[in-house]
């Protein structure tokens, strides 16, 4: 695991890449550096991979730039008057920052947003074939979402509106299948849902990465569950990447135990206040 002193510009050591999967590098965030306005400086020399057939979570308090992270992949930064200033990204060798959403849903990079974005006045199935991009596929594709989200079938013609929190982030999950990614961008999908629909559409999740050869760059505040399906994790503060490692390693290390699990060295839960307060080691923010 490696411990990233703070500023400047930086690779992974070569422990993390070690502890990395053998699979193929599909995405690389290369030290990259993010400005909105011109002038707003949220990312600093962040530098993450995510290799094929594996589910990679990023980890971090509100505010320290992990959406930004996800919207300079998908390119969904110019929406916002936001520009990778320095570094690259790049994608199956092919360096992708300058490109727009359009493109890179056709090389196989799929967001999906925070807060279930749905078109509320069409059905389930008529939101499903929005995000479909190859028409010949179509009905193989509907199948293949039907039947990992079972319920969806069962309300293919109901009106979106009228779901459940649990039964829109099936729906927008399943939306994204359509397009057949193979990098899945998945911002807090366990956000104001019961732990039984999170541990059902985390196992989903899991699920897809292994049976779709899709990779997945998960975005989540319920560190726990992110860690029991992850391959590999970091840790954000303040838009740098200050901490990253196995998942398994990580779920086991006692910054991550105290910051985001809530738990002391010795395993009892603190309570929020005191994890609030907790002054974070020098080693984190240099």
């Amino acid at each position: 695991m490696e411990l990233f002193p703070s500023g400047g510009s930086r690779k992974p050591l070569e422990g993390a890449l070690l502890n990395q999967s053998l699979e193929e590098v599909l995405l690389t965030v290369n030290n990259i550096e993010v400005k909105y306005l011109g002038v707003i400086l949220v990312l600093r020399g962040v530098y993450m991979e995510v290799r094929e057939r594996q589910i990679v979570s990023l980890l971090g308090a509100n505010g320290a730039g992990k959406t930004t992270v996800l919207k300079a992949i998908s390119g969904l930064l110019k929406s916002e008057e936001g520009e990778v200033t320095d570094g690259k990204i790049e994608f199956l060798e092919e360096r992708v920052d300058k490109k727009n959403p359009e493109e890179l849903v056709r090389l196989g990079i799929i967001q999906i947003l925070e807060g279930r974005r749905v078109f509320q006045h069409l059905t389930i199935e008529e939101n499903l074939l929005v995000g479909s991009t190859n028409p010949a596929s179509t009905k193989t594709d509907l199948e293949k979402c039907y039947g990992y989200f079972e319920p969806l079938k069962r309300m293919q013609n109901r009106i979106t509106g009228y779901l459940s929190g649990g039964e829109q982030q099936m729906l927008v999950i399943a939306r994204a299948l359509m397009a057949r990614p193979k990098l899945m961008l998945l911002d807090e999908p366990s956000m104001g849902l019961a732990p039984l629909l999170v541990q059902e559409i985390f196992g989903i999740v899991s699920s897809l990465m292994k049976d779709e050869d899709m990779s997945v760059l998960l975005v989540e505040q319920n560190a726990l569950a992110a860690l029991s399906i992850a391959d590999y994790g970091y840790v954000m503060e303040s838009g740098k990447i200050v901490l990253d490692g196995a998942a398994n390693e990580l779920r086991e290390n006692e910054d991550v135990k105290e910051f985001y699990l809530g738990l002391s060295d010795l395993g009892k839960r603190r309570s929020y206040r005191e994890v609030k307060h907790y002054k974070r080691r020098k080693r984190w923010l240099g």
